[in-house]
């Protein structure tokens, strides 16, 4: 089993978070173009951080030197938005669920509808989704599936919500019961070996490093 570590609380200045749905793409004469997806989609991440103090730096060498090397996995979201963008106060969520009980950005998968839609429960009603939010999916703390919210949603008085999601949820993996995160929503990753940049000089102490997401079943 895989050994889920943490991302250092480091200043975090750069991130690119993106997916990737693999793809070949021919294209013949007559303005013919044939496209064919296979594989799995999956995220990757590129982070840039600030000058680091030495205490901070000698953190994120430790968390670079197990990130991957011996098969641990850390828990990758976009630092650049933690949670859906309406319900961004600039600290963590929180609040009250529709049915009662403390709110921290966990839910529940109701239902899954289809790969591309679902069903959320244990909102605070009123809870507002916009497009290009992040969902993350979760079947235990290493096996987890992070899309982008399509559409704009708002839980109902009850605290559920209804909306799609991309790319498709793996039906196969994630069947209920499931939980569902807004807050930090995350997937598994490693770093790219050799992506590590960490200078140590007094005019540059900005770490850099890529990351691939990996998958536990």
């Amino acid at each position: 089993m895989a050994t889920l570590i943490s991302l250092p609380p480091v200043p975090l200045i750069e991130c690119d978070f993106k997916p990737v749905r693999p793809r070949d793409t021919n294209r013949m004469e007559g303005r013919k173009t044939e496209s064919q997806t296979f594989g799995t989609p999956y995220w990757t991440m590129s982070a840039k951080f600030a000058a680091l103090s030495d205490t901070d730096l000698g953190l994120m060498r430790a968390f670079m030197m197990q990130a991957g090397d011996d098969g641990e996995v850390f828990a990758a979201y976009d630092a650049m938005r933690p949670r859906p963008v309406l319900m961004d106060m600039g600290k963590p969520l929180s609040g009250t669920k529709a049915g009662g009980g403390a709110f921290n950005g966990d839910a529940v998968l109701q239902t899954i509808i289809n790969a591309l839609l679902i069903a959320v429960s244990g909102l605070p009603a009123g809870f507002q989704l916009s497009p290009g939010d992040y969902v993350e999916i979760r079947k235990s703390p290493t096996v987890r599936s992070l899309h982008l919210i399509t559409a704009a949603a708002t839980a109902n008085p009850s605290g559920n919500c209804t909306f799609p999601i991309k790319y498709a949820l793996d039906l196969q993996t994630f069947t209920l019961p499931c939980t569902v995160h807004f807050e930090k929503p995350s997937c598994t990753m490693q770093i790219d070996p050799g992506s590590w940049q960490g200078p140590k000089s007094w005019a540059s102490r900005e770490p850099s490093f890529s990351a691939t997401e990996v998958f536990f079943s």
